[in-house]
């Protein structure tokens, strides 16, 4: 006995559970603990203009993909086998030329659009181009360690370790490198990520439209507790900031060769404090494990 097709509406009704348990899925996954998805929700210049290019690009390919997807689901059903379909049978049908030019013209338009969109928005994000602000940036030097983060301030002479407080409406200038195995420095809100690797020094530009307290990891495997590589980045208004930096002078131990020593060994960091650090140490860390030392590697990794 034949069994009897399941209807159209069901069909449609099974497809659109589908999506919808897919959809739930992803954006479980990728949803802080805020309930929301905060690539998408940005808050920097940078994170805004990535946040842009996702959903063009996203646009542009739903053009292609979601007529097709239909147009399959059509297909399947109107020309199903069963004694009772009338469709039109032609089997020695084999060129059309308005079909030919609909679906092989419009993907050829649209990678041409999202190239171009493409290529303009990776020239305005890239990640060692300075922000155009009226105000000069502030370096912070980012090292990832196992499993922690070590943060810099040059500028300030201070250090912290898996947080960071930086003014608002001010552009960062991220310097970052690895004392342990290549991690991914992110913080989504922001933007995007930029690899630290083991005698490296990259640069990364970011900022901090309003206030708010903006989650930063580790996104990369680097071993048993990786998960914890996390931080939070405070932004924070100009006159809280200098307040923090006072606070940290004073009440802060200094950080010394010795005390990296022990804090560059593998362990789980709580959020710590350096009133000083030892002078031209970022550059100590960068050429730790070159054999010829550049003494001018940061700048020219800058310069690239």
């Amino acid at each position: 006995m034949n069994k009897k097709p399941r209807s159209l509406s069901k069909i449609i009704i099974a497809a659109v559970l589908s999506l919808v348990t897919i959809g739930v899925i992803v954006w479980a996954m990728f949803a802080d603990e805020r309930g929301r998805y905060v690539v998408l929700d940005p808050k920097g210049p940078i994170g805004d203009a990535q946040r842009d290019l996702i959903i063009i690009s996203t646009i542009l390919c739903a053009i292609i993909i979601v007529p097709t997807l239909i147009l399959v689901g059509v297909i399947v059903w109107k020309y199903r086998d069963t004694p009772d379909n009338k469709s039109k049978y032609t089997p020695n049908w084999s060129h059309n030329t308005t079909a030919e030019v609909i679906w092989w013209g419009i993907p050829i338009l649209i990678i041409i659009i999202l190239g171009a969109v493409t290529v303009r928005y990776t020239y305005a994000t890239e990640p060692s181009k300075p922000l155009a602000s009226d105000k000069e940036p502030l370096t912070i030097q980012a090292v990832s360690l196992d499993w922690k983060w070590l943060f810099m301030y040059p500028e300030e002479n201070i250090a912290s370790v898996n947080t960071i407080t930086i003014p608002e409406d001010r552009p960062i200038r991220f310097e970052l490198t690895s004392d342990a195995p290549m991690n991914s420095f992110w913080i989504p809100e922001l933007g995007g990520q930029m690899y630290t690797m083991s005698g490296m020094a990259m640069v990364l530009h970011l900022q901090a439209d309003e206030p708010g307290v903006y989650k930063g990891s580790g996104a990369n495997f680097s071993g048993e507790y990786f998960q914890e590589m996390r931080f939070d980045v405070n932004a924070v208004s100009d006159e809280e900031y200098e307040a923090w930096v006072k606070e940290v002078k004073v009440q802060s131990e200094p950080l010394t060769e010795e005390s990296y020593e022990d804090l560059v060994l593998p362990s789980v960091e709580d959020e710590q404090y350096f009133s000083a650090v030892p002078d031209q140490m970022f550059q100590n860390i960068v050429t730790k494990y070159v054999v010829d030392k550049n003494e001018n590697a940061l700048e020219e990794a800058a310069k690239e």
